[in-house]
């Protein structure tokens, strides 16, 4: 029941295609990468601050 065949995914696709419309899903697709792309910057960004925090504590305890 939980594999997915070539049928299903077509079917599944078909449907997509029908909800949005041909022109919609690009832009759809787009907003999606641009998400993503926000979201590894924001990760990258968090990490970046973290590293610094144990640098700052050391300088002060000098």
């Amino acid at each position: 029941m939980g594999n997915l065949g070539a049928t299903e995914i077509l079917l599944i696709l078909l449907v997509v295609v029908l909800l949005f419309g041909g022109k919609k899903i690009p832009e759809l697709m787009k907003g999606i990468g641009q998400g993503m792309k926000e979201f590894k910057k924001a990760s990258t960004l968090d990490d970046e601050k973290d590293k610094a925090k144990p640098e700052q504590k050391d300088e002060v305890k000098k």
